[in-house]
């Protein structure tokens, strides 16, 4: 389906990054929207190796059960394929990393063999990064060089759970964590303050009881020579905010710190619905304050006016819910507490569907219910045992379906290049985040009766025309013919306007689309699928490609 002739896949590899120019109609350029963004979401330590120096560290140099330790990915490695123009050619327009702030030391024994924190999800300190993934300075280049080309960073943040308890990484203070009981999920209360699995610390988010500072994290300041410092820092946020000094503040102070700095663009919030709803709110209103005292101090950098934006985690919720999440004895509004989106646990199955159930039920969610607000879709993560094609037999359709529905779309690395995602010899998640794939893709593998850079090609021509396109993920969608499949999105807004029209499964060769009451004849359009330029007669775009697709704008 959708197969690309093996004779021009490397000249459509080596095509310019920006793909045909959208002009839509309306003052000013394309606005950035992030109900139509193409967000790209990665695993750090999996992505890409730009720095071997900083492989090893704090003696983390025992064998790992298989995909269970570090592997080298990095903050570098990020940055260089922002600089050789890798997302740029995918049409991605943010990028979100798991988190990078300092790891527990320690590996922990789980399963069949023992594991690092290279994933993220275990922190020991928020204010320092992980020398595994780099240095605050990597981080800034990183920031910059994705808003030089229009990219926005999103920033993985934690503040349900420390790392797990070690040897070498004490637990922190009961003032500060309850280390029981485990969650059974059976309701609000038990969903939120329990612990997530055994020897995960649940930071009491609850509390507004003052603590004082681990003595451990204290200690490490203090050899690490900047313990007066952060004690200074810490006395003036809470002075500022006249918050009591209780943990989730704490950490709070320390997230909102790489806003400040860095100007990270939005946060993607990890276990959502383990936390109260409240703090996120309060999350919200420092970032917010951060962002804010960020552009000032860097007008030269600001990219637009788009507030801070914020995705939640919250496992398990589902487009068809609206705003509401049933923990089974309570039913709570995330949107209201913060969240502009939250990520789509329901788009995995509904794309087992034809596409015009999927768009229209989308369109009409979004454009109703869930309007001013958005979700997150998705076709596989990094802890989804259950995504859709787990085989990877159908990767092209995997991108057209995700890549055209209505709401913000995650490509989760490695979907663009059919990343394998059952690895023999692996155990639970791991399974999920294998190396990224870059020597198929070098080499320009065949699987599956596909090449690797076939289905990247594909994939790159989609995210380019959302780009292009705000239309496609925050538009109005509607069926011009259902064979063949033929479909309009438009968006409006008091400065700006933008349609575009779409084919699915058409015939290869010359192919007549029907655009009446949709562009005028006389009207010069883009098909971004072909490249070629056309102009409208009789109310039809007409397109020979040897393609079954096509996708027309301005």
């Amino acid at each position: 389906m959708f197969k690309i002739p093996a004779a021009l896949t490397l000249f459509l590899l080596l095509l310019s990054c920006a793909g045909p120019k959208g002009t839509q109609s309306g003052a000013g350029k394309t606005p950035f929207l992030w109900q139509n963004a193409n967000l790209y979401f990665l695993l750090t330590d999996r992505f890409y190796n730009g720095d071997p120096a900083n492989d090893v560290n704090f003696g983390r140099t025992a064998t790992p059960a298989k995909l269970r330790g570090f592997m080298g990915g990095d903050i570098k490695g990020i940055t260089q394929k922002i600089e050789e123009g890798y997302f740029d050619r995918l049409g991605v327009t943010a990028i979100w990393f798991t988190p990078v702030v300092e790891q527990i030391h320690d590996k922990v024994d789980e399963g069949t063999g023992a594991t690092y924190g290279f994933h993220g999800y275990w922190a020991k300190d928020w204010t320092r990064l992980d020398p595994n993934f780099g240095t605050e300075a990597e981080l800034a280049e990183l920031v910059d060089k994705a808003h030089q080309r229009g990219i926005r960073v999103v920033f993985d943040v934690v503040i349900n759970h420390t790392g797990p308890a070690t040897e070498q990484d004490p637990v922190w203070p009961s003032e500060w964590v309850r280390t029981s009981p485990q969650c059974t999920y059976r309701g609000y209360e038990s969903t939120i303050e329990c612990t997530l699995v055994k020897n995960l610390p649940d930071i009491k988010t609850e509390s507004n009881s003052p603590v004082d500072l681990p003595p451990a994290l204290l200690d490490k300041w203090k050899k690490e020579g900047r313990l007066e410092k952060e004690l200074a820092e810490l006395d003036a946020f809470f002075k500022r905010t006249g918050y009591p000094r209780a943990p989730r503040f704490y950490i709070i102070k320390w997230l909102t710190d790489y806003v400040r700095r860095h100007g990270i663009d939005g946060y993607r919030c990890d276990t959502a619905k383990h936390v109260e709803e409240s703090v996120w709110a309060e999350l919200l209103k420092e970032a917010e304050k951060a962002f804010a005292d960020w552009k000032k101090a860097h007008p030269d950098k600001v990219l637009d006016n788009n507030p801070f934006y914020m995705v939640g985690e919250v496992y398990g919720y589902n487009i068809s819910g609206g705003h509401l999440f049933d923990f089974g004895d309570r039913k709570v509004d995330f949107f209201s507490q913060g969240f502009n989106h939250l990520i789509n646990f329901e788009f995995k199955g509904d794309a087992q569907k034809a596409y015009e159930p999927i768009f229209s039920k989308y369109s009409s969610l979004l454009n109703s219910q869930l309007a001013g607000k958005g979700v997150l879709n998705y076709i596989s993560s990094h802890d989804d045992g259950g995504p859709f094609d787990k085989e990877r037999q159908k990767p092209f359709e995997a991108g057209t379906k995700l890549l055209l529905c209505p709401g913000a779309a995650q490509t989760y690395y490695g979907d663009e290049t059919a990343r394998p995602l059952i690895i023999p010899g692996t155990e639970g998640d791991a399974t999920l985040r294998s190396f990224m794939n870059w020597d198929e893709l070098n080499g320009n593998s065949t699987r599956n009766g596909y090449r690797v850079t076939e289905v990247l090609e594909h994939w790159q021509k989609l995210g380019r025309f959302r780009k292009a396109h705000p239309a496609v993920g925050a538009g109005v969608h509607t069926m011009i013919s259902a064979s063949p499949y033929v479909f309009k999105r438009e968006y409006r807004s008091k400065k700006f306007t933008d349609i575009v029209v779409a084919g699915l499964d058409l015939a290869k060769g010359k192919k007549e689309i029907n655009v009446r009451g949709v562009f005028a004849d006389g009207t010069t359009l883009q098909d971004y699928y072909s490249g070629q330029t056309l102009t409208v007669s009789g109310g039809k775009a007409t397109v020979n490609s040897p393609f079954g697709i096509v996708l027309l704008g301005k």
